[in-house]
């Protein structure tokens, strides 16, 4: 948003702050300015210029003119416009002197664009009418800072913020009296009052359509509106000034004597004045007249009703729309418009009129001869004013941790135009302006705002809240997932994180129908719409984008499982699941490195054996056990799914939370020394290691301190479907040395014990 520091000055008379120090006071006090630039430079030393003679330079399209002007006498000029003659008012600048096609030109005639008038360049200005236009400057301020006060979009609004900054009077442009009285000479007829809280309109005749005078358009050009016409320029005035949008019609190309506003009919079809065309919906508000919808509600007019230039007669409309349907019209038709931002921020349904009012004016210069026909038209929706808002005085100084007088809280209210009463000793009645009582002043922590604000929130020292506090209380389930990610972080593994979402074709790949998955009803994009029942899907899609550019690499994620209920929420499950990738290989190794990396989360858990599922090696699937629970699943992923070979885990981690919390025991480090022995079992070819561990457990008895698998051989001299796993036992007591025989004794047992079940022993 744009504002000129000359336009504010206006209504702010006594205004001597430098356009630069008060860029600093909006941004303290008001809203925050982006930048500050000059706008018609040229303007400073410009006059009016009487082009006496012209004459041509050979070779070129410039022409030598000698030039007449009251400030700076008789000059010489070279000029390229097609339109400088002799005889013919423009408006000179004196630039400096330059050599051009071997003539000395001392200064120039300038354009509307080289002025900043306007946007023509076509040719110099024929007119001597600058006096009211000077050099300016135009202060840019951040939108979003001021989305939340629709009075901030116009120039009166933020010349009120000034003169309450600077304690200056304010001078209202608008003058009510010029409202005529009388029966209106067009009806209005509102469908929805919650969608149109108040229409407004002004019948004019004798109406004459030519360019703006030069200062309306180069209050326009300055702050960013491109000047189309007289009548166009003025409504485009008054929204700049009073944040009142307005809209032109022509009254003969008007149907009937009837302006409705309705919806749209389902279907209807509307030319815009952008020369677009729209099929409406029962959701687009309108304007309309017999015949058809003529303007979509506070977004934009229409071709079939639009200002000509033999236009004679025009209804002046002046509204104030629903801010969620304005919108909503907007969003569906991808069009903003200068009106609809505005009326986006919910406009004071008490700006109509004033808007009209200050039309009226403006007409008068701008359209000499111009007539009003008739009285206002003008419906509204029945309202009340908001209720005064209760201020107490101790209250406002400890939310605002400043001391602060009454009388100047009072002052600082009054001079924002809020009323202020002694409700009680100590308390404020304050009733809010119209102009903020459009759901941005409603609540004294509002007020307190104000308040801060014009103060300065700069001299308010900082305090940390003087509140006693306490420890919160512990949590062990982010102890425990910390816990976890630290683990699978030191065994090199990189967290990756993705969103609870999973795309239906993931969902029937892992053999998870689309139908038990909790469905989004408004999902950020078409695809996720479903809400994951397992980290896997998402998982395999980061190994295979990483697997484009990496060989091996190791990745896992914490998130949670969003499953369905019968009733009520979703239950929602912690789950860890990890992946290990290598391009080359049989996969073996990346499976006894996750199956490491799970016993260096679960100490003694065991990976047994499963049935595949579908997503699963159909020979590389296991459960994991950890103290007498099943947590999780060790598995490759189906050659299918990926390239290369991948390992996977997926823990449960509600359930590996909950084995874990058992009682640690303190065991004391052995006073005596151990023993160790190998012993090499030969076992079926597929029977499983653990199963073998747990019969040699078995035999050693309580003397048995530890027992580790070593490694396992197949082929020569063992016979076919057999295999040799070899362990390292070590027996030891707390309480004394054992002797050699005691461990021999041990060991034959083993020997003995596992050759009773059948098995054969390599010593």
């Amino acid at each position: 948003m744009k504002f000129s520091y000359n336009w504010i000055r206006e209504y702010v008379p006594a205004l001597d702050t430098p356009a630069r120090h008060l860029e600093r006071l909006i941004t303290m006090r008001t809203a925050e300015c982006e930048g500050i630039e000059e706008a018609g430079t040229l303007l400073a030393q410009a006059c009016a210029a009487r082009v006496v003679a012209v004459e041509p330079i050979p070779g070129t399209h410039n022409v030598k003119a000698a030039v007449e002007t009251a400030a700076y006498g008789k000059k010489v000029v070279v000029c390229g416009a097609p339109n400088c003659r002799a005889g013919m008012t423009s408006v000179y600048a004196p630039v400096g002197k330059k050599v051009i096609h071997g003539v000395e030109s001392d200064g120039m005639l300038a354009s509307g664009a080289e002025l900043g008038i306007n946007r023509d360049a076509a040719g110099i200005l024929e007119s001597e009418a600058i006096t009211r236009c000077a050099p300016d400057y135009i202060i840019e301020i951040d939108n979003k800072s001021i989305t939340h006060r629709p009075d901030l979009w116009g120039h009166f609004g933020m010349a009120r913020e000034v003169a309450a900054i600077l304690r200056h009077p304010l001078c209202d442009p608008v003058q009510p009296a010029l409202i005529p009285s009388g029966p209106p000479a067009i009806g209005v007829a509102i469908e929805d009052l919650d969608l149109c809280p108040r229409y407004s309109a002004l019948v004019f005749e004798n109406v004459t359509v030519r360019p703006s005078p030069l200062w309306l358009q180069y209050r326009l050009t300055a702050i960013g509106l491109n000047p189309i016409n007289n009548i166009v320029d003025m409504t485009n005035f008054i929204m700049s000034e009073l944040a009142q949008p307005m809209h032109a019609f022509d009254r003969d190309l008007l149907n009937g004597d009837t302006i409705f506003i309705r919806r749209a009919r389902d279907g209807e079809y509307f030319l815009a004045l952008n020369e677009q065309d729209f099929t409406l919906r029962p959701s687009n508000l309108v304007i309309a007249d017999a015949k058809g919808a003529v303007a979509l509600a506070g977004v934009i007019g229409g071709m079939d009703s639009a200002i000509v230039e033999g236009t004679t007669r025009i209804v002046l409309e002046s509204a104030c729309f629903n801010a969620a349907s304005v919108r909503r019209t907007s969003a569906a038709l991808k069009l903003r418009t200068d009106a609809s931002m505005r009326f986006e921020k919910s406009q004071d349904p008490a700006n109509t009129v004033r808007g009209l009012a200050r039309a009226v004016e403006l007409l008068q210069e701008l359209s000499p001869g111009i007539r009003l026909v008739g009285g206002l038209a003008d419906q509204r929706k029945a309202s009340t004013a908001p209720a005064p808002i209760l201020l107490p005085m101790d209250w406002l100084i400890r939310k605002l941790g400043k001391e602060v007088s009454s009388g100047e809280v009072s002052d600082i209210l009054q001079r924002l135009s809020f009323g202020v009463s002694a409700h009680a000793p100590g308390v404020f009645s304050v009733t809010v302006p119209s102009w903020r009582a459009t759901k941005d002043v409603s609540v004294k922590d509002d007020l307190v705002e104000e308040v801060g604000r014009m103060i300065g929130y700069d001299s308010i020292e900082p305090r940390p809240p003087a509140v006693l506090t306490t420890v919160p209380p512990d949590n062990p389930e982010r102890g425990f997932l910390r816990h976890a990610r630290a683990i699978f972080a030191g065994q090199g593994f990189t967290e990756v994180y993705n969103y609870s979402f999973v795309v239906e074709a993931d969902a029937r790949a892992f053999g998870m129908d689309p139908a038990g998955h909790v469905t989004v009803a408004n999902p950020i994009a078409p695809n996720q719409s479903l809400l994951r029942m397992s980290l896997l899907p998402e998982l395999r899609g980061n190994v295979l984008e990483n697997s484009k550019h990496s060989d091996s690499f190791r990745i896992y994620e914490i998130g949670r499982e969003i499953h369905k209920q019968p009733r009520g929420l979703p239950r929602e499950i912690p789950h860890l699941a990890a992946a290990i990738y290598s391009k080359e290989g049989d996969g073996a190794a990346g499976l006894f490195e996750m199956k490491r990396a799970a016993q260096c989360l679960m100490s003694g858990a065991e990976a047994r054996p499963t049935a595949p599922r579908q997503y699963e090696h159909p020979a590389r699937a296991a459960e994991i056990h950890w103290r007498g629970t099943v947590v999780g699943r060790l598995f490759e992923l189906h050659p299918s799914l990926a390239g290369g070979r991948t390992a996977m885990l997926d823990l449960d981690l509600t359930v590996v939370e909950s084995a874990a919390t058992g009682p640690e025991r303190y065991t004391p480090i052995r006073r005596y020394p151990s023993s160790a022995f190998d012993i090499s079992v030969v076992a079926r070819e597929r029977e499983l290691t653990a199963d073998l561990r747990e019969k040699l457990a078995a035999l050693a008895g309580p003397l048995l301190e530890s027992i580790e698998y070593q490694r396992q051989y197949s082929g020569p001299p063992l016979p076919e479907g057999t295999k040799s796993v070899s362990f390292r036992l070590t027996v030891g007591s707390a309480e004394r040395t054992l002797s050699s025989e005691e461990v021999g004794e041990i060991r034959a047992r083993l020997i003995d014990g596992m050759r009773a079940q059948g098995y054969d022993l390599r010593l």
